[in-house]
């Protein structure tokens, strides 16, 4: 997906060569700061809790016109006006299908950055994997690995991305199956609409969908003053502005524009959707997913829902 930034120009079977050299070295540090996060994060949390079909327990919540009225707790619903149905906490384990992009424009790095987006969209997903293993859930990355129901879903997932091939995009999904939960990690900066164009029929196929848009700093706030050149890393495209802070505001308020309209569309599929910048703590974003994964929306600057 197109971004600010420069890449050095090489013939395009070296560069793939040298992007496959570059993720097999990024991923073994990634998986160390998933580990982590994932240890933050998870601290004090006793997995992930749903509603669904089980024997304990969850909670109460105000019946929906439709539902099965075998399902209403008459005893708690006489307590007041309101009637009230018994939930229970899901307990069969869940396909969590877990994605990143990995296209050229993620490796992008500003002075204002600490890591690429590359590497922040690894350790997310990685992150959620450990999380989600130690919590039973079943684990898959389309066109890299299938579900899998392991503790050591993470470091498995880890080393099919090492050998996994370039692509670019967001992944095919004919074959992910059933209610699950699909994550899809990147930056987004296509147009709002071709975006939507894909994740649209998954939502209509029933995919429980999150997104994290994820951003360099330097890409939100545009720093860059005097004569610049600036390379698209998905055409080469170049583009020579001789004041580039003349260009400014009408760049953010177009870089504003399409990722409110993104997220507007997504909620309205019934999908979460969280922006996170490379600058913050890969924490925030973490919890804030793993929050809407849980049912619990998080609100956290870094990781804003």
């Amino acid at each position: 997906m197109a971004s600010i930034g420069q890449i050095v120009e090489q013939t395009p079977s070296s560069e793939v060569l040298s992007r496959a050299q570059a993720r097999a070295a990024l991923v073994p540090d990634c998986m160390v700061e998933a580990k982590r996060i994932a240890n933050t994060v998870i601290s004090g949390w006793h997995g992930r809790r749903k509603r669904g079909m089980g024997e304990n327990f969850w909670q109460f919540r105000p019946y929906a016109e439709g539902e099965s009225l075998s399902r209403i707790d008459w005893r708690r619903s006489a307590r007041d006006d309101h009637t009230y149905v018994r939930d229970r906490e899901w307990e069969a384990a869940h396909t969590v299908w877990l994605w990143a992009d990995l296209s050229p424009s993620m490796m992008y790095k500003s002075t204002f950055a600490h890591v690429s987006k590359e590497s922040r969209a690894l350790v997310l997903m990685l992150a959620l994997a450990e999380i989600l293993a130690r919590s039973g859930e079943r684990i898959g990355c389309p066109g890299v690995m299938e579900p899998v129901s392991a503790r050591n879903a993470a470091e498995r997932l880890a080393t099919a991305i090492i050998h996994a091939p370039i692509t670019s995009g967001l992944p095919e999904t004919a074959m992910i199956r059933g209610q699950s939960d699909i994550v899809l990690i990147g930056d987004f900066l296509d147009d709002a609409d071709r975006v939507m164009e894909r994740i649209a029929p998954l939502g209509r196929r029933g995919l429980r969908g999150h997104v994290v848009e994820v951003a360099d700093p330097a890409e939100e706030t545009f720093p860059y003053v005097g004569r610049t050149e600036f390379t698209d890393p998905e055409t080469g495209e170049k583009l020579v502005s001789g004041r580039a802070e003349t260009i400014r505001e009408d760049y953010q308020r177009a870089y504003l524009a399409r990722r409110e309209t993104l997220g507007n569309e997504l909620r309205r599929l019934g999908w979460s959707f969280v922006f996170h910048r490379t600058d913050h703590l890969a924490s925030e974003a973490l919890a804030a997913v793993h929050g809407h994964l849980s049912g619990l929306p998080a609100q956290r600057p870094g990781g804003r829902a």
